[in-house]
């Protein structure tokens, strides 16, 4: 059996692994082994305590205790994993189908949940017993039907997570019926944390089975598990106490097992999400500064590993900004825009693997920091406002609290201070500051966004990324979001890169443009230029696909043909080459050199665009 690695490091995994085997072990071989020696009575060994002969001592018709402990783990096993087995499979279907269920079936079925939960699960156990009759279907029955509420409520408030996505949205738009939706698109998603608890719940399960039949109502005679070999043992507890801890001790090994099983796993399932980083090799130094940069960055490449080999979508990417500047990186989707940046702020996928020539965040060599210098220097020098507020915010925590968390980590600020600093930061991105003690859900998503910009603000950083920050919002509260960055720039100084697909906005928000296709920066133009001055036949394109009042509505809206390059297979010579309609041979065999028409403007193309050839002019508000 192949198990995950962080299962395999744990000393508590090894410990369970070993007891789970043992349990198995006594389970298929011993009614076969003692199963001889539990059943043979013997008249003259009546009721004898421990000895060489019998280690447990004896019951009322001289058969061994030992022999009957050992082959009783066979029916206690099976019958506590039936009853969990058919309590968890019953009570996960109802609990989903709150998922599937139209309105007036979902509430039926969770007020029915609500109505069950009521009740203790045990006593429930043992009034089910009583119903079904003293005995092994019985007792079963008890169980699994009490365990039933638990494993549905569980399953409802996982299911309440994936009926909200789009992909369930869209199953239903194309008409597929609720026993698809529920075992194709709600089970799936949610079936590890049921397994995890079932696991967990079978250690409950056999303890409860176990109390039943000690109390009668479980296994009969002539049959018996180790609840029975307990109730029979009691009376002689005083005098022969071993008859009857052996039973009781096997419950108790067999329950540990099963409970260390479940802790092991979510142990194991925990360290697959957020693991920690495996130690990186140290970087080389950095190439020489150059002074007054705020952001200087050289040859920067990540590689991401996928099931069909390792792919590079940042790929030698050299940039700076200086202070006070503001800096636009366009490009299509996919083009490694805001992988870029998450590489920047360090922040960028588990088992990426970013290196880069110079990476200096205001004068500080990031390689030659210590990972806690780097962490502290990253936190309070760059700041990053994520494209969807709505999920960088965490919507249990009050808006006061995360924006003064990071000044309280980081500058060791009094929770006064920072509070007085978390209002003084919301007035000036025009928000009250009685939106300290709200939550995000109860704020618009221009709100939210100007929050995003206010906990940027809170540590005065040097660089502030804005990754699509206006993309959600509509064109009033874009051009808030807009005009407000251009007054922090102007009152901090801070540099400001801004990625965007909006190229006008771009050209009319910013001073100089990157523009990145297929992992590198294919041009470096000046704003002012991008409209009827750009040389990349890439540029060109995009600067034609914004539309504009002007244009003929009786003609299709102009697009880029083909597609970006496969990562898998990089192409040796010029990427945009496929798309491209100025291509010669030789741009496929051989990558473009940089260009310098001046000392802003820089283009990587074989055959850039004549500077003659004005295309239109990018609409401006």
């Amino acid at each position: 059996m192949c198990l995950p690695s962080g299962f395999r490091r744990s000393p508590i995994a090894w410990a369970t692994a070993f007891m789970l085997a043992s349990l198995v072990a006594l389970a298929v071989a011993g009614p076969m082994v003692w199963g001889a020696a539990a059943d043979r009575p013997d008249p003259s060994v009546v009721l004898r305590g421990p000895s060489a002969a019998h280690p447990f001592g004896t019951d009322g018709l001289g058969r061994d205790l030992l022999a009957r402990v050992l082959t009783a783990t066979r029916p206690s096993l099976l019958l506590a994993l039936a009853a969990v087995l058919l309590g968890a499979g019953s009570g996960i279907i109802v609990g989903s189908c709150t998922a599937v269920l139209g309105r007036r079936g979902r509430r039926l079925t969770a007020g029915m949940i609500n109505l069950l939960l009521a009740f203790p699960a045990l006593l429930v156990a043992m009034f089910l017993a009583v119903v079904f009759g003293a005995g092994t279907a019985g007792a079963v029955l008890a169980l699994a039907a009490a365990g039933v509420p638990g494993f549905a409520r569980l399953a409802q408030t996982l299911a309440a997570g994936v009926a909200g996505t789009d992909h369930l949205a869209a199953a239903r738009v194309l008409g597929l019926r609720r026993h698809r939706l529920l075992w194709r698109h709600v089970l799936p998603n949610i079936a590890e944390p049921l397994l995890l608890s079932a696991t967990t719940a079978a250690g409950t399960t056999l303890v409860a089975l176990s109390g039943l039949s000690f109390l009668g109502l479980g296994v009969q005679p002539p049959g018996y598990d180790w609840g029975l070999l307990l109730s029979q043992g009691l009376d002689r507890i005083y005098a022969e106490p071993l008859p009857a801890l052996a039973p009781g001790l096997a419950v108790l090994y067999a329950a540990l097992a099963f409970q260390l099983l479940g802790e092991a796993l979510a142990g194991s399932v925990a360290r697959r999400g957020p693991a920690p980083r495996a130690p990186a090799p140290t970087p080389p130094p950095s190439g020489p500064a150059e002074d007054g940069l705020v952001l200087q960055v050289e040859d920067l490449t990540v590689e991401l590993p996928t099931p069909g080999g390792t792919i590079q979508p940042v790929r030698g990417v050299s940039l700076s900004l200086r202070p006070g500047e503001a800096v636009g990186l366009v490009g299509e989707s996919g083009s490694g825009k805001t992988l870029t940046a998450l590489a920047l702020a360090d922040l960028h996928p588990h088992g990426a693997r970013v290196s880069r020539r110079t990476l200096r965040l205001l004068g500080a060599d990031l390689a030659a920091l210590t990972p806690k210098e780097r962490d502290r220097h990253l936190a309070t020098g760059l700041s990053m406002i994520f494209q969807n507020p709505a999920s960088a915010l965490n919507p249990s925590l009050r808006i006061g609290t995360q924006l003064t968390e990071a000044v309280r980590a980081h500058r060791g600020t009094s929770r006064a201070q920072a509070t007085a600093e978390a209002a003084d930061a919301l007035r000036r991105v025009a928000l009250s500051p009685a939106l300290l003690r709200s939550r995000p859900y109860q704020l618009s998503g221009g709100q939210r966004q100007r929050v995003m910009i206010a906990a940027g603000l809170m540590t005065r950083p040097g660089l502030i990324i804005a990754d699509e920050p206006t993309t959600a919002l509509d064109v009033t509260v874009q051009r808030q979001i807009t005009r407000l960055l251009t007054d922090i720039r102007r009152d901090t100084s801070a540099a400001l890169l801004f990625i965007s697909h909006d190229i006008a906005l771009v050209g009319e928000f910013c001073e100089r443009v990157l523009v990145m296709y297929a992992g590198t920066i294919v041009e470096a133009v000046p704003a002012d230029r991008l409209a009827d001055g750009a040389r990349h036949p890439y540029t060109r394109a995009l600067v034609a696909s914004v539309p504009d009042l002007a244009a003929d509505r009786g003609r299709p809206l102009p697009t880029i043909g083909g597609g970006p390059p496969d990562p898998l297979v990089p192409a040796p010579g010029c990427p945009f080459e496929p798309r491209c309609p100025r291509r010669q041979d030789h741009c496929a065999e051989q990558a473009p050199p940089w260009q310098d028409f001046d000392a802003t403007h820089r283009v990587a193309c074989w055959h850039p665009e004549p500077v003659t050839a004005v295309l239109k002019t990018v609409a401006r508000s």
